[in-house]
């Protein structure tokens, strides 16, 4: 019992507050406030009034009232509030809504406060036609869809989703466990918050559901049960009459420290200022996100004369703040006094529900309101509000701080005035946050449980220790890891910016499959698996892998033999294509030598079978530069330096190509391809334990005709006793066994190569540790570090370098040549065309004499270059003049009837043959001979003519 001087302290403290202000409660306030005049429509309330929320409420909803006629004092319409209290009872609000609807007859229902109440009075609504408005009433289920004249003058709790979302991928964690109640409210946004969190790649591996029903030590439980768990990452969807709760259990049981991270959603986030101080003690470094309002004039006016409203009706609550909910139902209260004005009074009720006839209009005219409240934009355009942004809180020292905001058009931003319309999920946009435990590094999301290390599973086998070796101490019996696989592992938590404990569990693999192992983790037995683990499709359903430390592949392996040679091996060094082409180039550059030299070197004269034979026996020579012609002409001279430089590269080349063939031992696989072995019927071995087996079932192999072997002995014995035609496996092994005592020697890879996701470590899905591990592997592949071990372990042991294993040499080809053959291609060209331009202008006149039939002009043009060109220095002095002016040594003579032309100065038309007549010659052929004879020689058959 209160202390009497207490009791009348407060009840002189309540009249002078009174008589200050000019305010009676509630309900007195709400009848002065309506002018006599207005008709009054009943709309019933229904509240926790008992509640901090109920009685934030109360006050709001009485002085929206107040302010709203005040302002619109010529209204015709009023509202009459019909006050009822559900005392935090579902059956209670259910009944006196239903009362409400069916005795009263209210045009409207304000309220219910709690979700699990509206699901029920929302259906009663729809069945009456009578208007359902909510402020308070988050969860997504009832919805207007479903309920159409259920309002939610809220926003949705799945209107928040995103922006949690934002925050767990800003900080890139990977998994997150939602805490909730077991109510509709608390259900009904998990659906939401598990499809936001997929999109950002994150995965709910846990859901921790609480009633208020739960005792403490239950709530002790669930968390106990939390910290057993990885992930450290809680999203808490919680009543602040439970939240309190499990923050205060959470801190007492160590779950409150450095590295774990608590985001709280707006049903808790909206009432941190109203908690006491031993509660937000509880809760520091949490995050909260809930729905943003500007502070301006007009809503601090009102705060500050709500705050002294409420100390006048409740002297004796607790410490209670206003709220976004609060000022959600000031301006419900103004929506619908703003829609009964505009609908008016006249309505009727039928039916056993008493179906409002008024109830449709004013519906639609509730759902098109459209002002500027205290709350920001009030506008219902599905029935609920629209959000505009929300705020990210921090809760530090005695209340919380803004660290920034999230929009569904930037994401997430330090401050709400941004003129880009870029969206941005960067935790760069957010002030600093104290972590709990007071840090300041943001926790890695995850952590191990608490005393426990990692069991991290090894494969122990028979098969090849280089990359997994499983063996007991001799002395302590106690099992030892070495190999590359496990080497690589442990470099790779070198660089890992945390550390870790682990312990290494061997796993006996004899007789089982590599499968069972994957199973331990996926079960949960097994924390992780490090060894030779090749990644399958079908083991990435059950488990999640990092990326590849090594490449893998699967081919197959078979016995090799010694190839005979071939008679006919001289002409493997080269393909037919470059054989052709050099033939075609020998005989296209003996033609340009022969048309270079022609006219003026006599060893490439003479008779036309003599001339082809020097022809091809000159270019041929070359081959073994042979050539003793002597050439005359610098354009040939050129042609031939040029050619000779290409018939020296592709001599060596055939030359070593040939040595290789000969001198090299070529071993030629029994085996060329698994037709093959299909056709032949035999028998094929794999590695024991393998997933090798799953995919030659895929090859039509038969069944019963695959053998399993464990060790490398047993793959060569298997081999040389032909008990198996080949043996399939991976790369990195059959590499090995390659190496080991000169089996390069007896075996081969052969056969297609199909490719395999390669060896990676598992970890179960969803795993965070996974990417980190996947990140380390990365910079351990950059550095030295793989080098070593990679020396260490899967070097070969013995030199193959001396054995032909694959294929023999290839025969060259003209793609290696290609580029020779074009530049004595050019050369020969270039020089041939200056020829041609010179030959064809010293007889352009001839060419161009019009009164020459074409044909005959070719006829002249071909004896023209079949002449001996006496112009040249090379010409000897002892030629006689019918050769000089008109017949080569071997030409043939001119038919009876047939006209020539001696020369290009010549225009009449000369028979032959005719004995050389010296009268009949003209003067400019005499003047011609004449400079010619001071040329050549004093003694010719010119100075007998003179």
């Amino acid at each position: 019992m209160k202390n009497p001087i207490i009791k009348l302290s407060s009840a002189i403290l309540l009249i002078f507050l009174s008589l200050l202000f000019g305010r009676c409660p509630a309900a007195a306030a709400q009848n002065n406030s309506l002018n006599a005049s207005r008709t009054l429509l009943d709309i019933g309330v229904v509240l926790d009034l008992g509640t901090p929320l109920g009685k934030m409420s109360n006050v709001s909803i009485s002085m929206a009232l107040d302010d709203f006629y005040t302002t619109h004092n010529s209204y015709t319409t009023g509202l009459n509030l019909l006050w009822r209290d559900s005392n935090e009872d579902d059956v209670d609000a259910a009944s006196m809504a239903l009362d409400l609807v069916k005795n009263v007859r209210v045009k409207a229902i304000m309220g219910p406060q709690t979700s699990s109440q509206a699901q029920f009075v929302a259906e009663l609504g729809s069945k009456a036609l009578v208007p359902i408005l909510s402020f308070s009433a988050t969860s997504p289920f009832p919805s207007s869809i479903q309920t159409p004249y259920f309002i939610r003058t809220a926003l949705s709790d799945s209107s928040q989703v995103k922006a949690i979302a934002a925050l767990i991928k800003a900080f890139g964690w990977k998994e997150a466990v939602p805490i909730y109640e077991d109510t509709p409210y608390g259900n009904g946004v998990i659906p939401y918050l598990t499809d936001a969190l997929e999109e950002v790649d994150a995965r709910v591996p846990y859901r921790c559901m609480l009633s208020h029903l739960m005792t403490d030590d239950q709530i002790v439980q669930e968390l106990y049960k939390l910290e057993t768990m990885q992930t450290s990452v809680f999203i808490v969807h919680l009543l602040p009459s439970l939240g309190t709760r499990l923050f205060f259990k959470a801190n007492e049981v160590g779950m409150m420290s450095q590295g774990s991270v608590w985001i709280i959603t707006s049903s808790l986030a909206n009432f941190l200022d109203s908690m006491n101080s031993t509660v937000i003690q509880s809760m520091q470094g949490v995050l909260g996100v809930r729905p943003y309002f500007k502070k301006s004039k007009k809503v601090e006016d009102f705060m500050e004369r709500w705050k002294r409203k409420l100390l006048i009706e409740n002297p004796y609550f607790d410490k209670v703040e206003l709220n976004i909910l609060g000022l959600w139902a000031y301006d419900t209260v103004w929506a619908l006094a703003e829609a009964v004005e505009r609908v008016g009074q006249n309505s009727t009720e039928i039916g056993r529900l008493g179906v409002s006839e008024m109830g449709p209009r004013l519906r639609d005219a509730i759902l098109k309101t459209n002002f500027k409240g205290l709350s920001g934009q009030f506008n219902l355009p599905n029935g609920q509000l629209k959000p505009f942004a929300f705020e990210i809180v921090n809760v530090i020292g005695k209340g919380e701080r803004e660290i920034g905001f999230w929009t569904s058009i930037h994401g997430l931003v330090k401050k709400l005035k941004i003129s880009k319309k870029t969206y941005s999920i960067s935790k760069d946009n957010l002030k600093p946050i104290i972590w709990p435990g007071e840090s300041t590094s943001v926790p890695k999301g995850w952590a191990l449980p608490r005393g426990n290390m990692m069991r991290i599973g090894v494969p122990r086998t028979q098969g090849f220790i280089e990359f997994v070796n499983v063996s007991d101490h001799p002395q302590t019996k106690q099992p030892f890891f070495a190999g590359y696989s496990i080497d690589f592992f442990r470099a790779a938590l070198n660089f890992l910016p945390y550390a870790i404990g682990y312990e290494f569990i061997p796993f006996m693999i004899y007789g089982k499959s590599y499968n069972a192992l994957i199973d331990q983790v996926y079960f949960k037995n097994l924390d992780a698996v490090v060894g030779d683990i090749t990644i399958v499709a079908n083991r990435t359903k059950y488990v999640d892998f990092t990326i590849p430390y090594m490449d893998s592949e699967v081919t197959m392996i078979v016995l090799v033999k010694e190839k005979k040679q071939n008679a006919w091996i001289f002409l493997k060094p080269l393909r037919l294509d470059l054989w052709l082409t050099t033939a075609a180039a020998f005989v296209f550059t003996g033609v340009v030598v022969w048309v270079l030299e022609h006219q003026i070197n006599d060893e490439f004269r003479g008779p036309l079978h003599n001339q082809i034979g020097v022809t091809l026996w000159f270019a041929f020579s070359t081959l073994v530069f042979a050539h003793r012609e002597r050439l005359v002409s610098n354009g040939s001279k050129f042609v031939v330096i040029i050619w000779v430089f290409v018939v020296w590269i592709l001599s060596n080349s055939y030359t070593a190509s040939l040595t290789s063939l000969l001198t090299v031992q070529q071993l030629q696989p029994e085996i060329n391809g698994i037709d093959d072995l299909i056709k032949n019927g035999d028998y094929v071995g794999y590695p024991q334990g393998s997933f090798v087996i799953d995919f030659l079932r895929t090859l039509d192999f038969p069944v019963s005709h695959l053998k399993p072997y464990a060790t490398a002995e047993e793959y060569a014995e298997a081999l040389s006793s032909r008990t198996v035609g080949a043996i399939f496996d991976e790369t990195p092994y059959l590499r090995l066994f390659l190496a080991m005592n000169g089996n390069c020697r007896k075996y081969n890879m052969v056969g297609p190569i199909y490719k395999t996701g390669g060896f990676a470590f598992a970890f179960p899905i969803g795993s965070p540790l996974a990417p980190d591990i996947s990140n380390a592997i990365l910079k351990v592949k950059e550095s030295s570090t793989m080098r070593r071990t990679e020396n260490g372990w899967t070097q070969p042991r013995t030199n193959c370098s001396d054995q032909t294993l694959t294929a023999p040499p290839n025969s060259l080809n003209l793609d290696i040549f290609w580029i020779l053959f074009l530049i004595t291609g050019l050369a020969s060209f270039l020089a041939l065309s200056k020829f041609l331009c010179k030959f064809v202008y010293k007889n352009r006149r001839l060419l161009c004499d019009s009164s020459v039939p074409f044909l005959q002009r070719l006829k002249a043009i071909a004896r023209r270059f079949n002449e001996r060109d006496i112009s040249h220095h090379t010409a000897r002095p002892n030629e006689d003049l019918p050769t000089a002016i008109g017949h080569a040594d071997n030409s043939p003579p001119i038919a009876d009837g047939e006209t020539t032309v001696l020369t290009s100065d010549v225009d009449a038309h000369v028979q032959g043959p005719q004995p050389l007549d010296c009268e009949s010659v003209p003067r400019r052929r005499w003047d011609m001979l004449y400079r010619a004879w001071r040329f050549r020689s004093r003694y010719s058959r010119l100075h007998e003519c003179s």
